[in-house]
């Protein structure tokens, strides 16, 4: 035998001993004295409260994003004479050592008075301006196109 090692049995050194009471092989982390049952009530409780919150808000803001997804693909592509009546910007972010991010947004009214705020990337936010008047084209919330007409076209 070398010098350092001890003989074992290899259920001793797996740790797996036998109950007298039972007649049968368990592990250490079966024992009373575990950690888990060691931890109070309310910390259980509290935890997996907290797991829940945590699964179930990832499980609704894909749910969402993806019923929005089929929403707007279900939608049949609409064309029709609007004005732009406002514009807006959304900063997220930006806090400590990360990079803010925008959202742009701008609102059409059509020729019946009614009006859709839509999500513009950047390089289409630039080109149009408030009063603009043109033809709109969307799918459900997504913004496809906006074509401007000069005032004589109109």
């Amino acid at each position: 035998m070398r010098a350092g090692r001890t003989s074992c049995k290899l259920s001793e050194c797996l740790g797996i001993f036998k109950s007298k009471e039972r007649g049968d092989y368990m592990s250490d982390f079966h024992q009373s004295n575990s950690f888990f049952n060691e931890i109070p009530l309310f910390f259980k409780i509290f935890g997996g409260l907290l797991i829940t919150i945590v699964f179930g808000t990832f499980a609704y803001v894909i749910i969402k994003g993806v019923s929005t997804w089929g929403a707007n693909n279900a939608a049949e592509v609409t064309r029709k004479r609007c004005k732009v009546t406002d514009k807006r910007t959304e900063v997220w972010g930006g806090s400590g050592d990360s990079s803010a991010n925008t959202n742009y947004y701008i609102t059409f009214e059509f020729e019946d008075q009614t009006r859709i705020e839509l999500h513009i990337k950047a390089n289409e936010f630039g080109l149009i301006s408030i009063g603009d008047q043109g033809e709109l084209t969307y799918q459900g919330t997504r913004f496809k196109e906006f074509n401007r007409m000069v005032a004589n076209q109109m």
